[in-house]
């Protein structure tokens, strides 16, 4: 309902200004919500350190003249690809749903009111303004009707500002109270907008726990790489005894699987995976690491109203107090249902249920604010009257109160209106309250909260029930959803300062009412302080700060431009049972990626290690003077031995169920199993390949059967990692093992892939001498892996706890 406009020059912009203006320039044109564009996708993903190792050592053996080891190229094309492809996916997604959940600001042209996008307001709009607006353009106040403005995005600075006519307004910030309009002085890359769109809409995998866990990794790796590459280019080229050709496929074999090529690009994958996943559910995560930060969640404070209980209400009954009369009541309360410019959910009920005004003019008007619980207007020799909270109205030992209190017991919706004996713009207002009728509205508890309460629960993920309203309306909704505590809700208002002391009652109640919005940031602040992870919902102004600080913000889309803007997930279908998804996709993610990481860095390391060995050997070669050794594999053999022990397993993996709980410590989980697993594989490795080597001066065959038998060792023990990594087990687990090893039996038996791969696996000394090589080996891992979960405490399985049990 817009401003009606009195003053001609207020009329706003005509529609040959505002054309002009866009001719011109003059328009809010600021940066789509995905920050990179299409090419920016492609560049990035095309053009990574990683490509451009594996493309150098690719033009390498290109030069030896063997294509065929020139397989690993392959996977430059499949990063590139599977990369762009996912990120335009989750691009897309994302900006489909930004333009469903953008703020539209309501500007005034040619006297009128409409809503438009933020890109479409230009230099000197006339916006309007009511509670819960945010501010999109940078500009000067026209009209106030005790307009309050809080700053804090942008100062910090919690309590709202009055912003008189003159005053300037900045964007970023948005309206606690009252209404008015301002006029548009910054518009485009030239407001503060411009920066903060620019900030909070970068597709973007940072400040997260696992991406951070995996540069860490990364960083490590190079380390380790530059020692290793060094050593192993020096001893195929120079100590070995091969010639070139042979020597550069042997450094090449060597140095391709020491790049983790696939560890970064799971990791994207999943992720963005994850966001198109939730956008078909109409779930907007504006920033990636929400997906991650929800799993890791373990409290959930929601807002009553428009979480637990649907948006809508519906005027139930006006119950007259003190002799007055109902019809004049109704009248009442359709006049200020009538003159409210911005109503909030319990004025739209009022209004639809009373839509004949008496056409009274008012000469004063309070607006309605989260904390002071009323609203109210005098209308001269008509009365001034007040429409808020009963229990902050009325003495609470009264008569009245106590009615108002019986009916909220029972979930319903109380409203008190009351006369004041003095104009409620006044600085004293409201005064001396006289009630003069209860206002009971209906409040629909959503089908699915109770469902959704349960799923929490069975994740072991407290809720804390939190809201603006009456604390026994409050307890009441709690109470009929099964929440534990929710038959003894607290009043807020009784509730310690002391952090310490408020974090106490926190941990023993589930439901409180009548809180402040400084009191849901500092219950934030106390849980937090408890070491708890906490996300917080919420669509009204009043749960902006707490939305800011909790640790996962989640906004409805139905709820105020403020709350959807400092929101890292918004539910545009308003529906709180989005929420377990949002949990089970991030546990999906962080589970899963620390499956692949594991594969990923056991390879890395076997790699790094078998090329210290083989390096150490040829230049221990010069020194001790016994025959130079050379790499074991050519480069087609690592391509193989990652293709169904890493890659597609892995690729797998990263996207199956898993509903584990999160955990910190991602890095030296990791490590555990990586770095045992890893080692044992070179070593055995080594170990075999020296028992069938021949030297510099062997016959090509056995060469090639050195090479197998080196990389029947690796293949079995690296399979058993794999196996190990996939528990516990359900059946299509078994499936994919299996698989991985049908697909190895393949390609050593049939004529024509141990021809095409260089496989001789024909002289069974030495395939036998590789089979207890491997067996030991898989002893070492498999000993390893249980030692360290009784080293750590940590539970291991082989199959899910419960039958269906996630994996």
């Amino acid at each position: 309902m817009s401003i009606t406009v009195q003053d001609p020059a207020a009329t706003g912009l005509t529609a040959a200004e505002v054309e002009q203006r866009r001719r011109d320039g003059l328009t809010n044109d600021v940066p789509d919500r995905a920050s990179r564009s299409v090419r920016d996708i492609v560049r990035a993903n095309v053009f990574t350190r990683i490509n451009a190792i594996l493309g150098v050592l690719f033009i390498l053996i290109m030069a030896t003249g063997s294509p065929i080891d020139g397989m690993f190229g392959l996977l430059i094309v499949a990063n590139s690809a599977v990369g762009i492809i996912q990120e335009v996916r989750a691009k897309r997604t994302l900006d489909q749903l930004a333009i469903v959940g953008q703020a539209r600001p309501t500007v005034r042209r040619d006297g009128k009111a409409v809503e438009v996008a933020p890109k479409e307001v230009v230099l000197d709009d006339l916006i309007e303004l009511g509670p819960g607006d945010q501010i999109v353009v940078d500009g000067v106040v026209e009209e106030s009707a005790l307009l309050e403005v809080d700053e804090s995005l942008l100062t910090g600075e919690a309590d709202p500002i009055d912003k008189a006519v003159g005053a300037p307004v900045m964007s970023g910030s948005y309206v606690v109270s009252g209404s008015g309009s301002y006029r548009a002085t910054k518009v485009g890359r030239d407001a503060y907008a411009a920066k903060l769109a620019d900030e909070a809409s970068k597709f973007t995998l940072v400040n997260s726990e696992l991406r951070n866990g995996i540069n860490t990794i990364l960083k490590v790796i190079t380390y380790l790489l530059i020692p290793a590459g060094a050593l192993i280019i020096y001893n195929q080229l120079f100590s070995s005894g091969e010639s070139w050709r042979p020597a550069v496929s042997g450094m090449v074999a060597a140095l391709v699987p020491m790049v983790p090529e696939g560890l970064v690009l799971m990791t994207s994958i999943a992720f963005a995976v994850g966001v198109v996943r939730l956008g078909r559910r109409q779930c907007l995560v504006q920033e990636l690491p929400a997906i991650e930060g929800l799993a890791r969640v373990d409290v959930v404070c929601a807002d009553k109203t428009g979480t637990l209980t649907e948006n809508g209400m519906r005027l139930s009954e006006v119950r007259p107090l003190d002799g007055m009369d109902e019809a004049q009541a109704r009248q009442v309360l359709a006049a200020m249902a009538g003159d409210d410019p911005r109503p909030n959910a319990s004025v739209q009920a009022i209004e639809e249920a009373l839509p004949d005004t008496p056409g009274w003019r008012h000469t004063a008007v309070a607006p309605f604010s989260s904390a002071k619980k009323w609203s109210g207007f005098s209308y001269g020799e008509h009365g001034d009257w007040l429409l808020g909270a009963p229990d902050v109205l009325l003495d609470p030992d009264s008569e009245d109160a106590r009615t108002a209190e019986e009916l909220g017991s029972s979930g319903l919706r109380i409203l008190l209106l009351a006369r004041s004996d003095r104009p409620v713009d006044a600085p004293d207002a409201p005064g001396v309250v006289t009630p003069a009728a209860l206002v009971v509205l209906e409040q629909k508890v959503r089908p699915d909260a109770r469902d959704t309460l349960d799923y929490f629960a069975s994740q072991n993920v407290s809720i804390k029930v939190i809201s603006g309203d009456n604390a026994v309306s409050v307890g009441a909704v709690a109470a009929s959803l099964d929440l534990p505590g929710g038959d003894h809700p607290v009043d807020a208002r009784e509730l310690p300062s002391d952090r310490e002391q408020l974090a106490d009652e926190l941990e023993r109640e589930t439901t409180f009412g009548r809180v402040r919005p400084d009191q849901k940031r500092a219950m934030v602040g106390a849980l937090q302080s408890r070491g708890h992870t906490v996300a917080m919902t919420g669509d009204g102004v009043n749960d902006v700060l707490a939305l800011k600080d909790a640790d996962i913000g989640v906004a409805m889309g139905s709820g105020s431009p403020a709350t959807r803007a400092v929101a890292q997930i918004v539910l545009l279908d308003n529906k709180f049972a989005t929420l377990p998804y949002v949990v089970g996709e991030g546990r999906r993610v962080i589970g899963n990626i620390e499956r692949v990481s594991n594969l990923f860095l056991t390879k890395t390391v076997y790699s790094v290690l078998l090329a210290f060995l083989v390096g150490v050997a040829g230049v221990g070669s010069q020194i001790f003077d016994y025959e130079p050794i050379g790499y074991p594999f050519l480069p087609r053999h690592v391509t193989i031995a990652a293709w169904f022990t890493i890659g597609i397993p892995a690729f797998i993996l990263s996207l199956a169920p898993n509903n584990e709980r999160a955990r910190t410590g991602f890095v030296p989980r990791v490590m555990r199993l990586a770095i045992p697993s890893g080692v044992v594989i070179g070593v055995a490795t080594f170990v075999a390949y020296l028992i069938a080597y021949e030297g510099p001066n062997a016959t090509d065959t056995q060469k090639e059967q050195a090479g197998t038998t080196a990389l029947i060792t690796l293949i079995m023990i690296a399979v058993w990692v794999l196996a190990i990594v996939a528990r516990p087990y359900v059946w299509w687990k078994v499936v994919l093992i299996a698989t991985s090893v049908g697909a190895y039996v393949f390609l050593f038996t049939v004529p024509f892939t141990r021809e095409f791969f260089a496989l001789d696996p024909s002289n069974w000394a030495l395939t036998s001498a590789a089979f207890v090589c491997g067996a030991v080996g898989i002893v070492l891992v498999e000993a390893a892996w249980w030692i360290s979960a009784a080293l750590h405490g940590e539970k291991r399985r082989l199959i899910p706890a419960s039958p269906g049990g996630s994996a």
